[in-house]
C-alpha cells in the first residue's frame, strides 16, 4: 500500500471512530433526559399530602355594601292566584340591611393546587315556596345530591341555563316527590328560572371542595378546615361582579377578609 492510500484510510478510521463516540455520547443524553423526564412526571402526579386536622385554619370576613340602597323591586304575581296569595312579592337582587350584603357566594378561587376532595352525600335542598326559591343564592360541591321540593300549591318548572354543565327542564306539580338532581362540573352563578312563573330566580354555585359560604342577612361568612396556604378568596354577587384577596393562613391561624362593594357595580377592592 503506498503512503497516499495510508493516509487515506487513517482519515476514514478517524472519521468512524468520531462518529461512534458521538452516537454513543447522544445515547446517554437521551438516557439521562428519560430518566429526570419520567422522575418529574411521578413527582407531578404524585397526590397531594392529606389534610391534618390539627393544622386547619380559618377565614372569615363580612361583605358591606357602600351607596345608596336601591329600592326593591316590586314583583307582579297576579298572573297565579296562589302566588299572589302569598304577598312575598320583593326580588332578592340585592338584599342590604344595615350596609351588610347579602347573597354573596364566597369561595377558595385559587390555592388547593391538585388536592381533590369528595362531595357529602347529604343532600342541600331547594324548595319552592312563595312562588320564590329559597335560597336565593346556593352553595354546592361538584356531585353533591340537590334535592328540589314545592312547598306551593301550584305546578313550577325548574330549568337550569348552565354554560358548562348539562342543562334540563322539569315540571313539579304540588306534593310531588322530591327531584334528585347534582352537577358534574364547577360553575360559579349557575341561573336557575321558573318558566311557569318568569320572576322566579337563583343561582347555583358550584364548586369542588369544601370551601365556601354564602353571606347572611349580616354579611358574614366562614371558610373553616383550610390547610395551612396562600389562597385567592373570591366574593361574587348576582349583579355587583366579583372581587378577590389574598389571604395567607399558617397552622391553626384565622384571619380575615372583608369585602366591599360599591354602590353601581363598581367593586371596590377586597381588604
Amino acid at each position: 500500500m503506498n503512503k497516499k492510500a495510508w493516509i487515506a484510510m487513517l482519515g476514514v478510521l478517524a472519521l468512524l471512530g468520531i462518529a461512534l463516540l458521538a452516537g454513543c455520547s447522544k445515547k446517554e443524553t437521551t438516557n439521562e433526559e428519560q430518566t429526570s423526564s419520567g422522575k418529574e412526571a411521578k413527582e407531578a402526579s404524585a397526590p397531594a399530602a392529606p389534610i391534618d386536622p390539627s393544622t386547619v385554619a380559618t377565614i372569615n370576613g363580612s361583605v358591606k355594601y357602600d351607596g345608596a340602597v336601591p329600592k326593591p323591586t316590586k314583583i307582579d304575581m297576579s298572573q297565579d292566584a296562589v302566588c299572589a296569595s302569598k304577598g312575598q312579592n320583593v326580588a332578592e337582587t340585592i338584599v342590604v340591611d344595615k350596609g351588610n350584603l347579602a347573597n354573596v357566594f364566597v369561595y377558595v378561587k385559587d390555592g388547593l393546587g391538585d388536592r381533590t376532595f369528595n362531595p357529602p352525600s347529604d343532600a342541600v335542598t331547594i324548595d319552592q315556596n312563595g312562588c320564590r326559591y329559597h335560597p336565593h343564592m346556593l352553595g354546592v360541591m361538584t356531585g353533591q345530591p340537590v334535592k328540589i321540593t314545592n312547598s306551593d300549591n301550584t305546578t313550577h318548572n325548574i330549568h337550569p341555563t348552565p354554560k358548562d354543565n348539562r342543562e334540563w327542564n322539569e315540571s313539579q306539580p304540588p306534593k310531588a316527590p322530591p327531584l334528585e338532581k347534582n352537577f358534574a362540573r364547577q360553575e360559579i352563578l349557575l341561573p336557575v328560572k321558573c318558566n311557569q312563573h318568569p320572576w322566579m330566580k337563583m343561582y347555583i354555585n358550584v364548586v369542588k371542595h369544601p370551601f365556601f359560604a354564602v353571606t347572611d342577612k349580616d354579611g358574614k361568612y366562614t371558610l373553616k378546615g383550610l390547610p395551612p396556604g396562600t389562597y385567592t378568596v373570591a366574593a361574587v354577587h348576582e349583579k355587583l361582579g366579583e372581587q378577590d384577596t389574598q389571604v395567607t393562613v399558617a397552622p391553626k391561624d384565622s384571619k380575615t377578609a372583608d369585602f366591599t362593594f360599591k354602590a353601581g357595580g363598581a367593586p371596590a377592592g377586597g381588604q
